[in-house]
């Protein structure tokens, strides 16, 4: 990855990192990540309507792919895994992991582009559209879920705070 790339990374991870105070739960903080990100698409899609230089598309399209990979792993590493414990219906977690694993597979291709390439920018808005339509089955079927299972929520957001933590010092090492 170029450091353009990683450095623009950092910042969105940082950035993320900082938003919410401590001790947010589980729900709100992932909640506030979608919010996030799909903020991110918005600005991209208007630097593209704007005929925007590639450079400057290319650092929004940074900050979305290095915001969804911290969001998937802490998703995938301890948020799923104390859902399915709570006995949220696992054809709706199944479903999100693999709508993560296309999602990846996407940010790879994006990272491994210039912003100046043929279909970057078809397969940014791709991803958004993607990204879309994964946030409304979590936040219409498997947060409430969570919200209902009782699960320790506020507990479950220090995890994934302390997580986010270590994967932003990560990808800042990686940077350096």
């Amino acid at each position: 990855m170029s450091t353009k790339a990683s450095t623009s990374k950092r910042s969105s991870a940082t950035k993320s990192a900082t938003a919410r105070p401590p001790g947010t739960d589980a729900v709100k903080l992932l909640s506030a990540d979608h919010k996030e990100v799909h903020g991110l698409f918005k600005e991209y899609a208007k630097l593209v309507a704007a005929s925007a230089p590639a450079g400057a598309r290319q650092q929004i399209a940074n900050e979305i792919c290095a915001l969804l990979t911290v969001h998937a792993t802490v998703e995938e590493e301890i948020f799923y895994p104390a859902a399915r414990a709570a006995g949220i219906e696992h054809a709706l977690l199944d479903e999100a992991e693999v709508e993560h694993a296309t999602a990846k597979e996407l940010i790879a291709q994006l990272q491994s582009m210039d912003a100046g390439d043929e279909l970057y920018d078809a397969k940014v808005t791709v991803l958004g559209e993607y990204i879309d339509h994964h946030v409304k089955e979590e936040q219409d079927e498997i947060f409430p879920a969570c919200r209902k299972a009782r699960i320790d929520l506020a507990g479950l957001g220090a995890e994934l705070e302390a997580r986010k933590a270590e994967l932003i010092t990560e990808m800042s090492a990686e940077a350096a």
